[in-house]
């Protein structure tokens, strides 16, 4: 008989992931500098997929019409089991600066764009982003977000206001 293989999610498939956005300052002026996460090593688990989501909130008088924009990193290349991001991303929560904005564009991948209002505090919803989608629909085997804010003010100072999850998928043979 012939298996078929379905979606599965594991018991433990909802995960934040380590990223500290709590006063993240602006850069609209060049695009360049933001925050990554802590890269998520997917060696052991063998997820199929991850639908990243969340929300962020805006701090005070934010222009309308600026964004904040969630991008994704994965390796570049992996040696002896060690990855080696684009631009000298540590694969740690960490501020960043890129080098220029080309490097950036071309090195990440932009999974959204948050257009914001002029609402001082609003939470911004982020819908699920199939992160595989943005790599061949192949998961990285280590893959994190960089969050860069273009509102014209810091985001808001509350940790616990911001966040970014990831519900895991596998497959199951049935």
């Amino acid at each position: 008989m012939a298996t078929t293989n379905k979606i599965f999610y594991p018991s433990t498939s909802t995960v934040a992931l380590t990223i500290s956005l709590a006063s993240l300052a602006d850069d609209n002026t060049n695009g360049i500098a933001g925050r990554t996460s802590t890269a998520v090593d997917n060696t052991t688990n063998l997820d199929q997929d991850a639908l990243l989501s969340g929300y962020i909130k805006t701090g005070t008088s934010p222009t309308a019409g600026r964004t904040i924009e969630i991008w994704l990193y994965a390796p570049v290349s992996i040696a002896s089991g060690t990855p080696t991001y684009p631009d000298s991303v540590t694969g740690t929560d960490a501020a960043k600066t890129f080098t220029s904005r080309n490097i950036l564009q071309y090195g990440l991948r932009l999974a959204a764009t948050l257009v914001v209002d002029a609402t001082t505090g609003n939470v911004y919803p982020i819908a699920p982003i199939s992160v595989a989608s943005f790599y061949g629909y192949v998961l990285p085997p280590f893959w994190g977000a960089f969050v860069l804010n273009r509102t014209a003010v810091a985001l808001d100072s509350t940790g616990g206001n911001h966040a970014l999850t990831y519900e895991r998928i596998q497959s199951q043979g049935v």
